[in-house]
């Protein structure tokens, strides 16, 4: 057994019925993986980057335009996307004057859904199939009833899209630099699960790790590691200096285990890669 794959084995280590985990390098190859990578999972959060390269398709055809009003007065698509709108976690109340903190919003999402069909008259997980599933291959993914929280999806699938993240085919290049790079720099904000960060940095719909303390991530994934995590157990990055990316899916909701086990076990798949 290689080091890679005995770093990604440590998964299945993990206190949850099933894991399913995968590294894809730069080549977009599979390079190491462990559990059924065909079982579907709930993917809560996870969905926010699936939703968010649908929503970059819909502005490089014009559908929508990151300066376009959206939200509360004073927001835009980007202030959606980069979670700085102003709104609370799950509901339309306004806790901040759009782009004056990092707010995490899964209302924020929403309402990019909501904006997404009315201006093409498909409904979002249509759109989101349409544009990133159906090309890509990922026959068993959608973004169920919220662009937010509400996807499902396997290890193989996923796979699919860490490698388009790496290499995009349907976005240009510069649109996918724009989206990982950080929307509203400086902002501070809490990063659910891990507390206040002074420098919450996001970019549009992709937490970039940046310098933060802590986090999901490994300590040795470089700052400009982006990806996101959700609370149904699951996880993805991508670390463009590493020429790596990362897909772990559990069905055990994410706590005190995942932040014990998660950091260690992305150091682990670091390591193996850079020995290689």
């Amino acid at each position: 057994m290689s080091a890679l794959q005995e770093a990604v084995a440590q998964a299945a280590t993990w206190p949850a019925p099933h894991v399913s985990a995968a590294v894809i390098t730069a080549d977009g190859a599979v390079a190491a993986s462990v559990g059924d990578q065909e079982r579907r999972y709930r993917l809560a959060s996870v969905t926010k980057p699936l939703s968010a390269y649908a929503l970059l398709v819909a502005i490089e055809e014009g559908a929508l335009a990151l300066d376009q009003p959206a939200g509360p007065d004073g927001a835009t698509v980007e202030h959606l996307l980069a979670h700085t709108a102003g709104y609370d976690f799950s509901s339309h109340e306004l806790r901040a004057e759009p782009g004056a903190r990092r707010l995490y919003s899964n209302t924020g999402f929403d309402v990019l859904g909501d904006l997404l069909e009315s201006e093409t008259g498909i409904g979002f997980d249509d759109y989101a199939r349409e544009a990133v599933f159906a090309p890509l291959g990922m026959t068993q993914t959608t973004t169920g009833d919220s662009p937010a929280a509400g996807g499902w999806s396997t290890a193989a699938d996923l796979s699919r899209f860490a490698a388009e993240l790496q290499a995009p085919t349907l976005v240009d290049a510069s649109t996918l630099a724009r989206a990982t790079s950080v929307a509203f720099p400086e902002r501070r904000g809490v990063l659910p699960g891990y507390g206040v960060q002074q420098h919450n940095d996001w970019g549009l719909g992709f937490e970039i790790r940046a310098n933060k303390s802590p986090h999901w991530t490994g300590a040795s994934n470089s700052p400009a590691t982006f990806g996101h995590f959700g609370q149904a157990g699951t996880f993805l990055w991508v670390d463009p200096v590493l020429g790596a990316a990362t897909v772990a899916l559990s069905d055990r909701p994410f706590g005190e285990w995942a932040i014990r086990a998660w950091p260690g076990f992305s150091d682990g798949v670091v390591a193996a890669l850079r020995a290689n």
